[in-house]
């Protein structure tokens, strides 16, 4: 695999910003047959107080999608949740449209609805589910590894955090008024709701330790999906939220994801 990092100017957000993006390696004959087809692309999303380079440090993508004929684009997107901030930058203009104009104006990468995927864990498994029910004739198929699925109760009011105020500003920074985020385009629960009732449906993978504080709500967002005309794998088991669980479960989502791929299932990570 190739690691680029990728530095550029975002007209999005009006600063520089920094993406790994992975590629499978090709041989000297397989780069000069302009026949080669052009890679499928897994959009892979980082959570919380973390980067770009979060799922390069604390798992093994890499060997995970050795061979597997796939791109891997991690961008950086902040403590934004994936959204145009009401008090920040356009993160979710940044990742829905920008991201993947700038990967395949630099890299060969589809553009085809079959070959394109997202997942990402926690802040990011919202994000992936984010896009694909928004936009389900771009995406395939979505992963969410420990996501906070239900965005009510992430932005709820914890009477009991002692870190409290600091999170409810973080929360009003990027969603503005939290009053309006139930039932809004930031819902999970609206968007698949709104998606179930489409024609184009991206397949759903779920998962999420049963000693999570996330936890609860995951089953919240499973239940409601299973009673919609909606593909949704779940699984759950031990695991708290925490790398050790998601690089486990990331060797699930690749064997789910990709049909034709390799079997991950026994891949030692960190």
């Amino acid at each position: 695999m190739i690691l680029n990092e990728v530095n550029f100017f975002s007209e999005a957000l009006t600063l520089r910003s920094t993406m790994y993006v992975l590629l499978p390696q090709r041989t000297i004959a397989e780069t000069k047959n302009k026949r080669t087809p052009k890679y499928r692309t897994l959009y892979l999303l980082h959570g919380h107080s973390d980067d770009h380079t979060a799922w390069m440090r604390w798992s093994s993508i890499e060997k995970y999608a050795e061979g597997l004929d796939l791109a891997v684009v991690m961008p950086a997107v902040h403590l934004s949740f994936y959204t145009d901030m009401a008090h920040g930058g356009k993160y979710w203009q940044f990742i829905s449209e920008e991201v993947p104009a700038v990967v395949r104006d630099m890299f060969s990468l589809s553009s085809k609805r079959e070959d394109n995927f997202v997942a990402g864990l926690s802040m990011g498994g919202y994000g992936a589910f984010k896009l694909a029910l928004t936009h389900p004739e771009r995406y395939a198929a979505a992963a969410s590894l420990s996501g906070a699925v239900d965005i009510s109760d992430v932005v709820r009011v914890k009477k009991d955090d002692p870190d409290n105020k600091a999170w409810l500003v973080g929360m009003r920074n990027v969603f503005g008024d939290l009053g309006k985020v139930p039932d809004s385009h930031h819902d999970l629960f609206t968007l698949a709701k709104k998606t179930a009732k489409g024609r184009v449906k991206p397949r759903l993978f779920q998962c999420c330790g049963t000693e999570d504080f996330l936890y609860p709500d995951n089953i919240r967002f499973r239940d409601t999906v299973r009673k919609l005309p909606l593909d949704l794998t779940y699984e759950e088991g031990l695991g708290e939220h925490n790398w050790s669980y998601w690089d486990r479960m990331m060797q699930n989502v690749l064997t789910w994801m990709l049909p034709d791929g390799k079997d991950l299932n026994g891949l030692i990570g960190i």
